[in-house]
């Protein structure tokens, strides 16, 4: 897929459309209050809920790219509808993969968005740890413990649990998203960033899955493996944000003739469009097991750009970027938000290390050495794919 193959996309042109008229104008009533079902509703009724759904299914397959463009597009106007919606991704994944009798029932109608699904698994990082663990009893698989992020609770319909058994399997589940025995929801977590999200803990005693809906069991090694492959990776998210900023920017500078503004946009633009054209390369061309270091460090990168586009906002616009009604502080927040989520101690150590090291200046922000990295290695064949960004934390 070239560089411009996302362009003429119905759903990238749907996504865009959704964002200028609901997203961005709702953004900051969002940020205050909490993320309406009727914003996930409209990604539903948009198609860009079935994006990883068969089209055979009611989904459209999207190549792994044009998701990647959505998923920008959509953070880039309102990061907690984009954050609640992305958590659908994951469970219609594993449907997908899945010859359970819950395939049948549930795929179509989420790839349709006619209901909504989030996911409960970033606990199983933690291994050899068991926060949530799965034991197989008569008929199905009980499930006791606590999943500490849980996104988007009385928003979605049903979810996606994950739990390790004893002998290192991991075991997913799909479960009502709502009240029952053996499954308690804590109040929405007051977070400085996204609390629009209603992201709660959950806790599990004895909650019951029947087989019927238990869709993967895979070895905790190969689940492992796999969570590496995107964990390693930049979120498409922080392209989006990244984007937004520099729009922004480039409209403080025209307002009040602040010309350092249009400048500091004009070079983050310009980190920016480097940065994704690296993030391509990595996920379409570069085996995923491949340049592992090289991941790292290009998330690392993104994550530095994210740091300084959002803050260079929040110093253009002075003082009034501390009110809550200007875009600035929560993109800023929704910043900080993005360098944590989904970081693993090898993406932490690697983000620190680029500050500490002083590689933020322009020698290594345009790629050079990602480059010469991908020259080096053979590129093989290509990624399978979009980042899965759910799991909450």
């Amino acid at each position: 897929m070239t560089a411009d193959a996302t362009t003429g996309s119905p759903l990238l042109r749907a996504a865009h459309q959704l964002a200028a008229d609901l997203l961005a104008p709702n953004a900051a009533d969002v940020d205050t209050t909490t993320v309406p079902r009727s914003h996930l509703d409209a990604l539903g009724r948009a198609g860009l809920l079935g994006l990883a759904a068969p089209v055979a299914d009611g989904g459209s397959a999207a190549p792994p790219r044009l998701q990647r463009r959505i998923q920008e597009v959509l953070a880039g106007a309102d990061a907690a509808t984009w954050f609640v919606g992305a958590q659908h991704h994951g469970p219609v994944r594993l449907l997908a993969d899945s010859d359970a009798p819950a395939r049948a029932e549930l795929l179509p109608r989420l790839a349709r968005g006619e209901l909504v699904a989030g996911t409960a698994f970033a606990h199983l990082r933690r291994w050899p740890d068991r926060p949530v663990e799965a034991e197989r009893v008569a008929g199905g698989w009980r499930f006791g413990g606590v999943a500490p992020w849980y996104t988007g609770w009385e928003l979605n319909d049903v979810f996606s649990l994950g739990g390790a058994t004893a002998d290192r399997e991991v075991v997913f589940g799909i479960v009502p998203a709502r009240p029952r025995d053996g499954l308690v929801a804590s109040e929405p977590l007051r977070l400085a960033a996204m609390t629009a999200t209603r992201t709660v803990r959950l806790r599990f005693d004895g909650l019951f899955v029947p087989d019927s809906h238990i869709v993967a069991r895979v070895p905790v090694d190969r689940w492992l493996h796999t969570d590496r492959r995107n964990t390693v990776m930049p979120n498409p998210a922080a392209f989006g944000l990244v984007a937004t900023a520099v729009r922004r920017l480039h409209e403080v500078a025209e307002q009040t003739g602040l010309t350092p503004a249009g400048q500091a946009a004009d070079r983050f633009a310009e980190r920016l469009e480097r940065l994704r054209e690296h993030t391509d390369r990595l996920f379409d061309d570069v085996p995923p097991d491949d340049q592992h270091d090289v991941r790292l460090a290009t998330r690392a990168r993104v994550g530095t750009l994210l740091v300084d586009a959002t803050t260079a906002l929040v110093v253009a616009g002075g003082g009034r970027s501390m009110t809550l009604t200007d875009p600035a502080q929560r993109l800023a927040r929704e910043a900080a938000f993005l360098l944590v989520q989904a970081q693993t101690r090898p993406a932490r150590e690697e983000q620190l290390r680029h500050w500490a090291e002083d590689r933020s200046d322009g020698r290594t922000d345009d790629g050079s050495d990602v480059l010469a990295d991908l020259r080096a290695g053979d590129p093989g064949t290509a990624s399978t794919g979009a980042a899965d960004v759910g799991g909450s934390l």
